[in-house]
């Protein structure tokens, strides 16, 4: 993954307001309940000695996307009266927290970002179809598009005769041609986000329809069969919860491949684990793709510095000359700014594969 989007979080000097929050909206009082949790967060976050100004802006941004139906979480980011960042997660965080630290406690957000792929949703039925496209780890569609084609003997006459086989053609024919349609707003919305995977809900003749168009084919991208489609609003719930699942198990598939790269890669000599390793290789700028375990060692504190960013000390004294300006703080934390402003990339290494210190990277050379 990409880090550029959480660069804003790493550009600026300490100390930093790190919020992760519950913002699932399931009942009547996910407003309330969000607010009180906040409201906990924001007394802890006075108690660390965070300044008002700031506070008021992370308060402000407090809420997730309330639009959307069903679990969720966001991770919020604010210095000097700043917000650096806002960020919808699509699972809430496994606790709600709130740290004050000297650099962004972003850990938990790239993971979450990281579990996601860019992806095309598409409800259809035999009039048409809408499709939603969405980058990495967003809820909100950055793309969304309805076709709605000729509604024309588009179901099967029962009555018989003559005339029954030609009707049979042209209900044939529209569903193609009401496909075709789909398939043409479905192409601009892959490119639009670079999706990886489509996932379409509804009608199954329609489906097979759309399965058989030549500009679908050709975008290389996997079509995946969910549940759900373009009815009401349990058809449209029912098309979430499964996109969810099915968004879950591409990307389980997606790391499981990358970390039997990283496999073959860490045999020859292209990748390495351990932090003290990983954070060599930081420094040196050598991390092509950083590799993190959500079961990254608690409590493991490194040292670093303002002015030199990549490094990751294990003691104070190892910074050299830059020792008076000297911070310490989270391990994990410390080598994801390093790869964010490093320009090196992100992978989860998956939770049945242990790697020393879970912490592992694909060098550049």
């Amino acid at each position: 993954m990409n880090l550029e989007l959480f660069r804003p979080l790493f550009d600026v000097s300490g100390p930093v307001i790190s919020v992760h929050l519950d913002t699932s909206r399931e009942d009547q009082d996910a407003g309330k309940r969000i607010q009180v949790e906040w409201r906990n967060l924001r007394q802890q976050l006075e108690r660390q000695g965070a300044d008002p100004a700031t506070l008021d802006v992370i308060e402000a941004e407090v809420g997730g996307a309330p639009e959307v139906v069903g679990p969720q979480g966001e991770s919020l980011f604010a210095a000097d009266g700043r917000l650096l960042g806002a960020y919808t997660l699509a699972a809430p965080p496994v606790r709600n927290r709130a740290v004050l630290a000297p650099i962004a406690d972003a850990v938990d957000t790239v993971l979450d970002y990281d579990r996601q792929l860019p992806h095309v949703v598409v409800a259809i039925d035999r009039q048409g179809g809408d499709i939603d496209a969405y980058e990495a780890g967003t809820l909100d569609a950055a793309r969304s598009r309805s076709y709605s084609g000729s509604t024309l003997h588009i179901t099967r006459v029962k009555a018989g005769g003559p005339s029954k086989a030609s009707y049979h053609r042209r209900t044939e024919n529209v569903w193609s041609a009401n496909a075709a349609g789909v398939a043409d707003e479905i192409v601009a919305a892959v490119e639009a986000v670079k999706a990886a995977v489509i996932f379409v809900g509804g009608d199954d003749k329609a489906t097979a329809a759309l399965r058989g168009q030549p500009a679908l084919q050709q975008t290389g991208v996997t079509l995946v069969d969910v549940s759900g489609g373009r009815g009401g609003g349990d058809a449209k719930d029912t098309l979430r919860r499964s996109v969810d699942d099915a968004l879950s198990a591409a990307s389980r598939h997606a790391h499981a491949d990358a970390f039997a790269r990283f496999e073959q890669s860490a045999a020859s000599g292209d990748a390495i684990s351990s932090i003290p390793a990983v954070a060599e290789a930081l420094g040196d700028g050598r991390v092509h793709t950083l590799m993190l375990s959500s079961n990254f060692p608690p409590g493991v504190m490194k040292w670093s510095t303002t002015s030199k960013p990549l490094v990751v000390a294990s003691a104070r004294g190892a910074l050299g000359a830059e020792a008076h300006e000297a911070f310490e703080t989270g391990a994990a934390a410390l080598m994801l700014r390093a790869a964010v402003l490093s320009d090196a990339e992100f992978l989860e290494i998956p939770t049945d594969q242990e790697v020393v210190d879970g912490t592992a990277a694909f060098l550049r050379y």
